[in-house]
């Protein structure tokens, strides 16, 4: 007769065995995973009601969202490679020459004696910088534009990353209520803990993805628009690298809008410059009040100085996609402690 200890040691070795076994199967492809399991959470609600206005017809709701989320990643891709390209080396262009003629050393006599050291190296260092990017985006933009049009083509590993993201999202989709349930049973955790879990993941994948990037995409065509009243040269560019500086924490992109108002002023536009510096605070900065509440509901309960150096740690850690995986690791083990506490703490 087998002891029950031995039979006990036994099963957990298998158990460690089959985890660690699992985890190479799925590291390669973690990232993909990750996404999908990213978008299926966020878009959750719209495939609910979508299945219901089907007749509960699961798998047409699924494909249907699943190839929305292609159209809407590739179709504004391709057509950023062909516009955006040319936008890039004369957007850079006309910094160049607007900053040419020491115009950045008169907006260096506007900074406080403190800070004047550090403008005046800054304003050093803007031209050159901006030389290479111009250079750098004539030199290789036919080749960049191909890159950005037809990336998906292209690139044998994004590809097969690609096709097993809409995969899994297909899946997750269509028997994501059966894998909460299956999760469920197989987890040895107390019934509706696992489910605790994901709805946790899915609130806080909503808020970091949906309400920073939308709130981003938003003050960004603001700004846009503002760009083009103040008659700033290529505002597509502006607009695509403001969008680029709102996801940045302690930036935003009032900043953007606001560096461009000083070098219209610093290039004798001063009505430009003051309509610009009036759309930053005014608009651009105070949408960002009346965006964000539709997307967030109820926040996430982390101090905001947590989610900041979870944001990049993340980022440092695993690259763009940090952006989500150091919020969502914070959040998880958050809510992992608070069960514990709540269920066997004193």
């Amino acid at each position: 007769m087998i002891p029950a200890r031995t039979a006990h040691a036994v099963l957990v070795i298998l158990a460690l065995l089959a985890l660690a076994l699992l985890v190479e199967i799925l590291v390669p492809f973690w990232r993909p995973l990750f996404v999908a399991a990213v978008l299926a959470g966020a878009l959750f609600p719209a495939m609910t009601r979508l299945s219901a206005a089907l007749r509960g017809r699961r798998k047409l709701a699924g494909a249907l969202l699943t190839v929305g989320v292609l159209v809407a990643v590739v179709a504004p891709l391709s057509a950023l490679g062909a516009v955006l390209v040319p936008q890039v080396e004369a957007g850079v262009g006309w910094l160049r020459r607007a900053l040419a003629d020491n115009t950045l050393q008169r907006l260096v006599e506007y900074v406080p004696a403190a800070l004047r050291p550090y403008a005046e190296r800054l304003a050093q260092a803007v031209p050159s910088s901006l030389g290479r990017l111009q250079e750098m985006a004539a030199s290789q933009g036919a080749r960049a534009a191909t890159v950005l049009g037809n990336v998906v083509s292209t690139t044998g590993s994004l590809l097969f990353q690609g096709i097993l993201t809409f995969v899994a999202l297909f899946f997750l989709l269509v028997d994501g209520p059966a894998l909460v349930d299956w999760l469920n049973e197989a987890i040895p955790l107390k019934r509706g803990q696992v489910s605790e879990l994901l709805r946790e993941f899915r609130r806080v994948t909503v808020i970091v993805l949906v309400s920073t990037i939308a709130t981003g995409g938003v003050q960004s065509l603001v700004a846009t628009l503002g760009y083009v009243i103040a008659a700033v040269p290529n505002p597509l560019f502006f607009g695509v690298t403001t969008f680029a500086v709102a996801l940045v924490p302690f930036l935003g992109a009032t900043v953007m809008v606001i560096a461009l108002a000083a070098v219209k002023l610093a290039t004798g536009h001063a009505g430009a410059a003051l309509f610009l510096f009036a759309w930053a605070v005014g608009v651009v900065g105070m949408i960002d009040n009346v965006v964000k509440p539709l997307f967030i509901r109820g926040g996430v309960p982390i101090h905001g100085a947590v989610i900041f150096f979870a944001l990049f740690g993340g980022i440092a850690a695993f690259g763009p996609i940090g952006f989500l995986v150091g919020p969502l690791a914070v959040t998880f083990i958050v809510a992992v402690v608070r069960m514990y506490r709540r269920d066997f703490g004193s």
